[in-house]
């Protein structure tokens, strides 16, 4: 079965795009030829594919059909390219990455700002914690994903990239406050600590290399990398963060650490797919490249965050 490349590219387009009205807007044609080709796909498939919603999203079918249709056109983009269809090319060419909030706060930028010089692509960035950026790749959402997996997702490659490199700290005031007699099994299980988000486990492992004891301290949720700095600085609570954000906080007294020389060193992975991509090519070497200036080596024993 030979499959309509209009039809997939309107497919994946609605499912990057959320909306059939989106999609038609980024296509250059109308919601409703939009939603026919969408018609005619799952017709010759037989399958629901998308759920339609605010945003849409890929049924468990569509999940399945929705890497191949990306990679079409991607590969169909890059074909365009050669033959210099430039305007259109780029139109069809976001190149989709999960990404964990440090890493894009931190390094990252960089790699995407000389791949977008280069091949003049655009990108279409999820920020997904890096312990579970994995699923969007399986999923088919996403070309590539910043994880801490050195296993590869099946059609995959992986590069190892080094560690993000977290202290815990706080302002002096909040130290004084609940650590004046020492961060122990009692000051820590009291004073409040700072959490991303519901997927954040760093606190947790941090807690478990100074105490035996199973410790839920109150905490704060503040999915927000620079507020979660600031968050620290006016002394809402101890956290994680990563040492670039907060190294001249540290430096300055602004921020003290909990532990002195008690980093946790976090291991990051580029995942991508295996694909005959000139852009992705591109695009890995410069992620390579920007880690090695600013991610810690990897340690022969990397954090276990499971």
């Amino acid at each position: 079965m030979q499959l309509d490349t209009r039809q997939l590219s309107a497919f994946a387009t609605v499912l990057r795009e959320g909306s059939f009205e989106g999609a038609a807007n980024a296509l250059f044609v109308t919601p409703s030829a939009i939603s026919q080709r969408i018609k005619q796909l799952e017709e010759r498939l037989g399958r629901v594919l998308i759920q339609r919603g605010s945003p849409c999203i890929a049924t468990a079918a569509g999940q399945a059909l929705q890497r191949h249709a990306q990679q079409v056109q991607l590969l169909e983009s890059q074909a365009l390219a050669t033959f210099g269809i430039e305007a259109e090319a780029r139109a069809q060419l976001p190149i989709a990455i999960a990404v964990n909030a440090d890493s894009l706060a931190t390094w990252l930028a960089p790699a995407l700002a000389r791949t977008q010089a280069d091949h003049g692509c655009t990108f279409d960035l999820i920020v997904e914690d890096q312990d579970h950026s994995n699923d969007l790749l399986r999923a088919g959402r996403v070309m590539g994903a910043i994880t801490t997996d050195a296993h590869a997702v099946q059609g995959c490659n992986v590069l190892a990239l080094g560690a993000m490199r977290y202290v815990a700290v706080a302002s002096p005031i909040f130290f004084d406050r609940f650590f004046s007699k020492g961060v122990n099994d009692a000051s820590l299980a009291a004073a409040p600590c700072n959490v991303f988000n519901r997927k954040d486990g760093l606190q947790s492992i941090f807690l478990k290399t100074i105490t035996k004891k199973k410790l839920n301290p109150p905490h704060h949720f503040l999915p927000s990398t620079h507020g979660f700095v600031e968050a620290a600085l006016n002394g809402l609570g101890w956290g994680m963060n990563p040492l670039p954000l907060v190294a001249e906080h540290v430096k300055s007294g602004a921020l003290r650490e909990l532990k002195r020389n008690r980093p946790l060193d976090v291991p990051l992975y580029w995942q991508h797919w295996r694909l005959d991509s000139t852009v992705l090519r591109a695009l890995t070497l410069e992620i390579g490249h920007a880690a090695r200036e600013r991610l810690v080596k990897l340690a022969k024993t990397p954090v276990n965050r499971t």
